[in-house]
């Protein structure tokens, strides 16, 4: 029998050497526990981020508009929640010391109607005439600045798909009615979806006072901004002394609107349990595969330490084993979760956004399971006798 020096000296990385080498060695196991850590990394991972990319729908309004501040009716919770106000809250916002400037916006649900007769649903925004404040960044063909003429609407590139699938192609010039009211393209425009998925439809606050159906109080919003030197935050708080009003900043109007759909929507649940269900996977498949593995591998253990190697030595080569297809199998699942987000982003459905978190949380998750799949094979190696190795 060969003396191996597993105490001192190349005796660790010689071990570890052999870990690797049985675990490659057992092709079948190995490929199934890279198989399952892969799967339930793929499923934790897209599916957080298709819920993330859900949460960012909800918050498209704030993001699209982009003002600091936001003022709204005391009684809104989240951005997509509308309470008409008077158009005289426009000066008592201007009339705050520290408001830079002050501006009314309209967004509301209105019906178009097409050149064929059919209807399709827009969320209508009306921008402040003289400064399209809140205007979409990144146009597609036309300008901005044409929304000044008679009868002029932007539309997004959702009413372009969606007025294709009708049969119309929506281009410059293209016209169609909103209220029994001509609404006429002067440009297409890329913005974030909204969580509805009504297609935006861009003009001038005047205008859209137009095309709203007429009643007592159509101002949605006031964007507001502080003069130089005086924050978000404080300008908010100077508003917010004002009866009846609700000021609220960009940042916080955006988690506002989160939570709020987290709280008050059954979205969570539903993920979070495919989630949990793809963590129990990982579980059952990794160690009862690991289980197995270290079970037909336990002679080789007991051979080794029978030839001096300690307990400590083969847990070791245990947790290199169990955190080796750990770590490919996060690979290859995290890999897949990007590639079908890349190809998902490009058709803009479903909703994708992976931020830094999710990939930090799903390690997380396979730490946990490697480490409980390993410490499933520890126990056996704990109770090992090396004369298992003569039976």
């Amino acid at each position: 029998m060969v003396d191996l020096p597993v105490n001192g000296g190349m005796g660790l990385p010689l071990m570890l050497e052999i870990a690797l080498k049985m675990l490659f060695r057992d092709r079948a196991k190995y490929a199934m526990l890279v198989c399952g850590l892969a799967f339930c990394s793929l499923l934790m991972c897209q599916q957080i981020s298709v819920f993330c990319g859900i949460m960012m729908w909800t918050t498209s309004t704030v993001r699209n508009i982009g003002a600091p501040v936001w003022v709204v009716d005391a009684k809104v919770e989240q951005a997509n929640e509308v309470i008409p106000m008077r158009q005289i809250e426009v000066g008592r916002v201007r009339s705050v010391h520290g408001v830079a400037w002050a501006v009314p916006l309209y967004i509301g649900i209105e019906q178009a109607r097409l050149e064929d007769g059919s209807f399709q649903n827009v969320q209508l925004t009306g921008l402040d005439t003289g400064t399209l404040t809140g205007r979409p960044m990144e146009m597609q063909s036309g300008r901005i600045e044409d929304l000044r003429l008679p009868n002029a609407v932007v539309v997004d590139q959702v009413a372009v798909e969606k007025f294709r699938r009708k049969g119309i192609a929506i281009k410059l010039g293209t016209t169609f009615e909103i209220n029994d009211k001509e609404a006429r393209v002067v440009g297409i425009c890329h913005v974030a979806r909204s969580f509805l998925g009504q297609p935006y439809v861009y003009t001038t606050f005047d205008r859209a006072m137009e095309y709203a159906k007429p009643t007592r109080k159509q101002l949605s919003y006031v964007l507001a901004g502080p003069v130089h030197g005086v924050s978000d935050e404080e300008l908010a708080a100077r508003i917010n002394r004002l009866p009846g009003l609700r000021a609220i900043t960009k940042d916080d109007l955006f988690w506002l609107t989160a939570w709020w759909y987290v709280k008050n929507t059954g979205i969570p649940i539903s993920f979070g349990t495919v989630v949990l269900l793809g963590i129990i996977v990982g579980i059952a498949i990794a160690g009862q595969t690991f289980y197995l593995f270290v079970h037909d591998n336990l002679r080789y253990l007991a051979a080794l330490k029978a030839m001096g190697a300690r307990t400590g030595t083969l847990a070791g080569m245990v947790l290199l084993q169990a955190f080796s297809v750990g770590f490919i199998g996060y690979g290859i699942g995290v890999g897949l979760a990007s590639w079908f987000g890349n190809v998902v982003l490009a058709k803009e459905q479903p909703p994708f956004f992976m931020p830094w978190q999710v990939p930090a949380f799903v390690a997380l998750v396979l730490i946990f399971i490697c480490g409980f799949s390993a410490l499933i094979g520890l126990v056996k190696v704990a109770r090992l006798e090396p004369a298992v190795v003569f039976r």
